[in-house]
């Protein structure tokens, strides 16, 4: 029986979907039953940091799977002590602890749990913002701005929203990038003030990358940090896309320093570089000490599952050892270049927003003066179908949303990859009809 009618398939109609069968990968390069092989520009779900098929984390899940595949967190497991510790010091969390999950979306919402109960207040507003993704679970949903999860639960969940600080289309109508942000933060302390602090358990905020395109200006995330903290209110940091080096640091909000150290933050994704499914939610110690002598009523059976740690230990190894947040960085600047030299011949680019590390949004337009978008929002061009479709006849795949070109290659692509990735890019830009 052919999967296109077996399984139930994630984000799509599934009358629609048809995919190649993938059978291997390697590097920034995965293939398909027919032989078939494609440059990874956006890390599948922006996700593969370290690549496909790692050697150092296919080693450390053969070697942990002879030893230890699975003991509850009612027992100790080496690994799952390790990866804590580990997580502890790159996070400059020492003294607070780590709650294992198996994905981003459940560590969102056992970091809303824990920001509740360490806060006192049950039932706490959540504020969060538009354009936004925070997990598909029904809480996540209700959580994120996301034009696929929206419902109409916002109130049950306790909700508060915002808009984004979507500085190429500000809400506000600013005339800077920077003043942009100033009133998205001010905008956030008044819905704080007006609630009450008291009925505010956390504000869940991504600190840079998502899947929504919407990049933060610099001065927003130490502005946000200190209005949360001038308004008793803890700060979640969702840095499931952000974080191992997607924006040229271990975790995005540490390009502020301490300015930006958040309360709690959740991790996923390049926590294991997708190898296998792990969460986490890392709680600072303030947050922690509020935890420590209350009973925690929640826990999955394979939360800190030591297959998976043992995966994460090996990780943060190769991150460190190859020196990809590094190298994210610097070649993230020369991608930059190349996007924003790739502007002045295409018209249709109107903006180009970067992480910091490997990770950009191009934004694409009708007309860049007036800046109309070339499809209402969240709908694909005709022309954006096209681009993709052509780019993988040529062995690249890229991911696109809406008007949004999503740049996420693996940490460890070759220089001459990202090269040839974004030469591929400009040859369609120009190819391609537009209007």
């Amino acid at each position: 029986m052919p999967e296109s009618s077996s399984v139930l398939h994630s984000w799509c109609v599934q009358a629609d979907w048809n995919a190649p069968t993938i059978v291997g990968g390697e590097g920034a390069r995965f293939w398909d039953e027919s032989g078939h092989t494609y440059l990874d520009m956006s890390s599948l779900a922006e996700c593969m940091n370290l690549g496909h098929q790692h050697p150092r984390l296919i080693r450390a899940i053969q070697e942990q799977a002879q030893t230890l595949c699975f003991v509850n967190s009612a027992w100790g497991a080496a690994p799952r002590a390790a990866l804590a510790r580990r997580l502890l010091e790159l996070s400059g969390f020492e003294g607070g602890r780590v709650f294992f999950t198996l994905g981003g979306a459940d560590a969102n919402e056992h970091a809303v749990k824990f920001a509740r109960q360490a806060s006192g207040r049950p039932r706490g507003k959540v504020v969060s913002r538009d354009r936004s993704y925070h997990g598909a679970s029904y809480a996540t949903m209700a959580w994120s701005g996301d034009s696929r999860t929206r419902n109409d639960d916002e109130e049950a969940f306790g909700v508060l929203r915002v808009p984004p600080p979507y500085a190429y289309r500000c809400p506000y109508g600013t005339a800077s990038d920077a003043e942009c942000a100033d009133r998205n933060v001010a905008h956030i302390g008044a819905l704080i003030g007006q609630t009450g602090a008291d009925h505010v358990a956390a504000v869940l905020m991504e600190p840079n990358a998502g899947t929504n395109g919407v990049i933060a200006p610099d001065n927003f995330w130490p502005a946000l940090r200190a209005q949360t903290r001038r308004h008793g209110v803890y700060l979640i940091a969702d840095e499931v896309m952000s974080g191992f080096g997607r924006c040229g640091e271990w975790f995005a909000w540490q390009a502020h320093g301490d300015a930006g150290r958040p309360d709690l933050m959740t991790l996923a994704k390049g926590l294991t570089g997708a190898h296998i499914p792990l969460g986490a939610v890392i709680l600072a110690q303030h947050v922690a000490a509020k935890l420590e002598h209350t009973m925690l009523n929640t826990g999955l059976t394979y939360c800190g599952h030591p297959l998976a740690c043992a995966a994460g230990v090996a990780a943060i190894a190769a991150y460190q050892d190859e020196h990809l947040i590094e190298r994210s960085r610097t070649l993230g600047a020369a991608m930059l270049r190349q996007l924003h030299a790739m502007q002045e011949r295409h018209p249709v680019i109107g903006d180009v927003r970067g992480g910091g590390g490997l990770f950009a949004i191009v934004e694409l337009v009708k007309n860049r003066e007036s800046r109309a978008p070339l499809a209402p929002w969240p709908s694909v061009h005709p022309s954006m179908a096209r681009f993709v479709a052509a780019a993988r006849e040529r062995g690249i795949s890229f991911a696109v949303r809406g008007n949004l070109i999503i740049l996420a290659p693996p940490l460890v692509i070759g220089e001459n990859e990202l090269d040839r990735a974004l030469e591929t890019m400009n040859v369609l830009l120009g190819e391609l009809d537009w209007t």
